[in-house]
């Protein structure tokens, strides 16, 4: 898990809110911070303090001058606050900056000055993001200040600094997501469904954060008598600013979190990108790669259903394997790097095909937020929503016993337990291995005969080895029962047995496949299959003189691509594949358009 609420260090003043100033305007000094450094307490990261704070050399700052300016800041002065945009990257050449990580409830702890030829950066800066750490110049400081704009175009440039730069920032923002320093502090009692979707929602986008039990905590049970929660406030969540939220769904956290962008409805992106699962990340690394201006958008986290799996041991390049919110926190990272504009959580709700402008073509996208959007060309990654089988009082259980993912906060509230998992897919066949090694026997069932079908050979070859996993074949669930902890019993029909049978089981995770995302389409007159998939190509407008690209949709500057597309193989591979190709189409449709492209990154130096 993410979440990390032991090993608190000693509470300590919280630095005032407000943003960082330049030595030379009129703001006074802020007293530097005394703390006394701290060990992380993981030795794969103790080992690699190295790449996370490479010193550079006198060659990698000459080369890094171009890019940024030389500015003075008086001892004290702070750089960076937890919550604030990053300003971007600071490389120190004279004096020492510290840096010091801080949670929503005002503890501290020193990760220690950086001298000469270090580089003061996270992840946020390359976006200029909310940042995670609180940063003041420990002494007299004298560093080039880098804007996200001209870092992003020193990590292209680059490639040697790009290489130890970008393993920094991830190594720095994974040390970060291990200490929940910078992020927010949920509060719960232990038993609220709402606490795990906000934790899982946390995890799966990279983002720190602590849980701490009402119950037990005297510092949690000091909050709820000083803020008067009642039952129905939990959780509590406490955003790094102070701000208190009561059992906030995933919208208002974000935007507690300064997540949620703004858009300058005069501007025309040249794609824009719905969904950022492995086809809408891949699309927007090389669209973005390639000079166009790109904006993506997901209405809950990187990766789609791919970022859910625990393990994927058959994506080409990773023969030990590689969990799915690591390969979309890569590709994700790797798109802001070339500059795409990425939006989480953003939900679509309409595309306007009619915006035509004076000159040009347009699409127009509302969001949920009520902002409009306008681009010349779109590509529809947006995958699929989990499928709810027809079961009388599942949605009373979702979040009290019923999942759709297996990730380690669900695999934590299910160790030791009898587990029922339903589904015979990859994606169920990954959630079985990793949930075995968790809990104390899981019931996996199917309605066919076998998983041979359904399933690769590799996870069929290990569910089987697994003494602690019972396959169930022609099985299906009956009913639910639960108590006032959630899901109890589970009923459930089988071939082989006679009548009605039940389980004991407060855990059930359905991973039954899952529908189209595709609803937003339909004002727009996007031709879709019988099941509501996308029609590209030929099968997309039959009949034309002129053959359609491959990827293209029924309504011209619309492309599909990934498992939303009719057709389409349901891999990640292929769905990386068709991502990458999709941006040769678009260039193409831009072309036609008098809108061509550039067809390589414009760096400027």
């Amino acid at each position: 898990m993410t979440s990390n609420s032991e090993g608190k260090p000693a509470a300590s003043q919280a630095p005032a809110s407000g943003a960082a100033d330049d030595a030379t305007a009129a703001a006074a000094p802020v007293a530097p911070v005394e703390l006394a450094p701290v060990e992380a307490p993981f030795s794969s990261l103790n080992s690699r303090m190295h790449q996370m704070f490479p010193k550079l050399t006198d060659a990698n700052i000459a080369r890094m001058r171009q890019f940024g300016d030389v500015r003075h800041y008086l001892a004290g002065t702070q750089l960076l606050r937890v919550g604030q945009p990053a300003p971007g990257m600071y490389v120190v050449l004279s004096g020492a900056m510290r840096v010091v990580r801080r949670d929503a409830l005002g503890h501290n702890e020193s990760v220690g000055d950086k001298g000469a030829g270090h580089f003061i950066a996270e992840v946020a800066s390359i976006s200029g993001g909310p940042t995670l750490v609180d940063g003041f110049a420990a002494t007299d400081l004298e560093a080039i200040m880098i804007t996200p704009e001209r870092l992003r175009a020193l990590l292209i440039a680059d490639a040697e600094l790009s290489e130890v730069i970008m393993r920094a920032l991830i190594l720095r923002r994974v040390s970060l997501i291990q200490h929940g320093a910078g992020g927010p502090v949920l509060v719960g009692t232990g038993n609220e469904p709402q606490l795990t979707a906000l934790q899982g929602f946390l995890t799966r986008n990279n983002h720190p954060h602590t849980v701490i039990d009402a119950k037990t905590d005297p510092e949690a049970a000091a909050l709820v008598e000083r803020v008067a929660a009642k039952p129905d406030d939990f959780p509590l969540v406490i955003c790094p600013d102070g701000t208190v939220l009561r059992n906030p769904d995933e919208g208002r956290l974000a935007s507690c979190l300064g997540w949620l962008p703004e858009f300058d409805e005069s501007q025309v992106y040249d794609v824009a990108i719905v969904g950022a699962g492995p086809s809408g990340l891949a699309a927007a690394v090389y669209a973005a790669s390639e000079g166009l201006s790109v904006a993506v958008f997901d209405c809950r986290a990187p990766g789609g259903q791919a970022g859910a799996s625990a393990r994927i041991e058959n994506y080409l390049g990773f023969p030990t394997g590689i969990s799915g919110q690591a390969l979309a926190g890569r590709a994700f990272v790797q798109a802001q790097k070339f500059g795409a504009h990425i939006a989480i959580p953003a939900e679509i709700v309409a595309l306007d095909c009619s915006c035509s402008a004076a000159t040009h073509y347009q699409l127009g996208i509302s969001l949920k937020s009520g902002q409009h959007v306008n681009t010349r060309a779109l590509v529809v990654a947006s995958g699929a929503v989990y499928r709810r089988p027809p079961i009388d009082n599942l949605l009373n259980f979702e979040g009290r016993g019923v999942y759709y993912w297996a990730s380690p906060v669900e695999a934590k509230l299910c160790k030791h337990e009898e587990v029922v998992l339903v589904g015979g897919g990859n994606s169920a066949g990954q959630a079985a291995v990793y949930l075995a090694s968790y809990v104390k026997h899981l019931h996996i069932y199917i309605r066919g005969t076998s998983l041979d079908a359904s399933m690769s050979r590799y996870l069929i070859d290990r569910i089987a080895a697994l003494p602690n996993v019972t396959l169930h074949p022609c099985t299906e669930i009956a009913a639910l029962e639960g108590d006032e902890r959630g899901l109890a019993r589970i009923r459930y029909r089988s071939a082989s047995l006679p009548g009605e049978q039940s389980i004991d089981a407060r855990y059930l995770f359905l991973f039954i496949g899952a529908d189209p995302n595709t609803e937003w389409l339909r004002h727009c007159g996007v031709a879709l299959d019988s099941h509501g998939f996308v029609l590209t190509g030929v099968a997309a407008r039959p009949g034309t003189e002129t053959p359609p690209l491959t990827l293209e949709t029924s309504v011209d500057g619309v492309f599909a691509i990934g498992d939303v597309r009719s057709g389409s193989t349901k891999r990640i591979a292929s769905g990386v594949g068709e991502g990458a190709a999709v941006v040769a189409q678009i260039h193409g449709f831009l072309a036609k358009q008098g809108q061509l492209a550039p067809t390589t990154a414009q760096v400027v130096v």
